[in-house]
């Protein structure tokens, strides 16, 4: 049975669709089937792994609203075993179409549970701010995987979003975990980095992985050649800490 992982963070510019593209990339580079779901208006995802947005007829929008199955919006292939459903800026009005909607907080885990046996792990980019959506994602999710950039309002951001997760757990999903914290954009320069670090284990009970993404330029450089890092330049330390990661994860799917 695959594995839901939504990736968030209210704060935006942390990391989060980059951890979506490159762990999805990844995951798969090691030999797992994946379905990366871009469920952010801004459609980040689909554009960083190589999709012209203009060229897609059924997004994920066309999914919440009914007017696709969920064949005719998987793009299948788009790295070997990595399969995407696409996302545009339709999806950003469907907070408010889906508002009379009966259970709408659920739309997104009833549309994806014809395929979660199909996938080793199903990846969910959300939006970088608490609404409609992203509770659609944690209601789908078995876990949730926050991405922390090294930065002085970082426990800020996290408290924010492990607040949420306890409010989905409470009302909506209560087998919801949290997958664990990746810390973003270090850099070993600085002090404030290695404080942050520090800082967030010191206060946080919940897992934090040990893999940390370094502040890498080709890492800056590969969504705009539509690129997972892995194939843009796998040799570079971004691609090494992802991979790593992705190790990371696959062995805690094996331990749960």
């Amino acid at each position: 049975m695959g594995r839901i992982i939504a990736i968030t963070n209210q704060k935006g510019g942390v990391g989060k669709t980059t951890t979506a593209i490159n762990l999805s990339a990844c995951l798969a580079e090691a030999g797992q089937k994946i379905l990366a779901v871009d469920f952010d208006p801004q459609g980040n995802t689909t554009s960083g792994l190589g999709l012209e947005k203009e060229d897609i007829e059924n997004t994920v929008y066309e999914l919440l609203m009914g007017e696709c199955g969920l064949e005719q919006c998987i793009v299948p292939s788009i790295q070997e075993r990595l399969d995407i459903i696409p996302s545009d800026m339709d999806l950003a009005g469907a907070e408010v179409e889906l508002l009379e909607v009966k259970e709408k907080e659920k739309i997104l885990k009833r549309k994806l549970a014809p395929v979660v046996g199909q996938y080793d792990f199903i990846l969910i980019d959300c939006p970088p701010s608490l609404n409609l959506l992203t509770i659609n994602a944690l209601t789908a999710a078995d876990t949730v995987l926050i991405p922390i950039q090294c930065e002085y309002y970082a426990l800020e951001g996290l408290s924010q979003v492990l607040n949420t997760v306890n409010l989905v757990q409470k009302k909506l999903n209560p087998d919801l975990e949290v997958e664990g914290v990746v810390f973003t954009m270090y850099d070993s320069r600085t002090n404030l980095s290695l404080q942050v670090v520090e800082n967030v284990k010191e206060h946080l009970n919940e897992n934090i992985y040990k893999t940390i993404i370094p502040r890498n330029v080709r890492l800056a450089e590969a969504p705009s050649h539509g690129m997972p890092i892995n194939l843009y330049d796998g040799r570079s330390s971004g691609a090494e800490s992802y991979r790593l990661l992705a190790a990371e994860v696959i062995s805690r799917g094996e331990e749960l």
